[in-house]
């Protein structure tokens, strides 16, 4: 009657600021069917048992390169899916703050990539920007992405994107059974961006409700500070 989802997302110690929203936010999901694994890959293992106390967590090993990090922790998570036969995996981030009804209204599209809206504050820190990319052409005809407007996003519909990051998004096991987390050290970019390269690349659609919008605590982190 209701699809098994499991719900998690790779953290560290950088992400304590928000943990309180978001073990309350986790928590007070309405879906009847879904359990919660967050993994901890932090250096040191004071977070982890800040962590455990509250929400179903594993320890992951710590690397130096964030990216690596982030990469073999949501593989953990992938390999959870599979192995205990989830239907679905939702990536909710640690900053990222779904409404209740989050799974319920994704899973009525009948997607197998599906996910919620999320903004960030642009450099004058007033423009709200949203955190989906879109498919274009420059002008010299070529394929290219380009981030999705206010506009675009205001007209609460369902929309073909190319890439709306992992902060908030329904994933079918069947994707996951062909692609695996990762990055290319020789680009830019984390996991999310080279997701959705392969997800297109296996013939998956991706895309985006902007009906859903979501609070991203985003106030809290500093990515310059650490090495990626």
């Amino acid at each position: 009657m209701h699809p098994k989802i499991l719900v998690g997302c790779p953290t560290s110690n950088h992400k304590e600021y928000c943990l309180k929203e978001y073990v309350n936010g986790v928590k007070s999901l309405s879906y009847p069917n879904y359990d919660i694994l967050i993994i901890d890959n932090s250096e040191e293992e004071n977070y982890y048992k800040k962590l455990k106390e509250q929400l179903p967590t594993i320890r992951d090993k710590w690397m130096e390169n964030a990216r690596d990090r982030i990469v073999h922790s949501r593989n953990l998570l992938r390999k959870k899916v599979l192995e205990e036969n989830y239907d679905y995996f939702l990536s909710l981030e640690q900053d990222v703050i779904p409404p209740k009804d989050i799974i319920e209204r994704l899973l009525k599209h009948n997607k197998k990539i599906v996910s919620a809206l999320y903004f960030k504050l642009g450099n004058d820190n007033k423009t709200l920007l949203p955190l989906v990319l879109l498919e274009d052409k420059d002008s010299e005809g070529k394929t290219c992405y380009r981030r999705a407007t206010l506009i675009e996003v205001e007209q609460n519909k369902l929309l073909n994107v190319a890439c709306p990051g992992l902060g908030c998004v329904l994933i079918h096991r069947s994707v996951l059974g062909k692609i695996e987390f990762r990055y290319d050290k020789e680009q830019k970019g984390f996991d999310d961006v080279f997701f959705c390269k392969d997800a297109e690349n296996n013939g998956f659609k991706i895309y985006c409700d902007t009906s859903i919008k979501c609070k991203h605590l985003v106030s809290g982190m500093d990515w310059n500070k650490i090495k990626k």
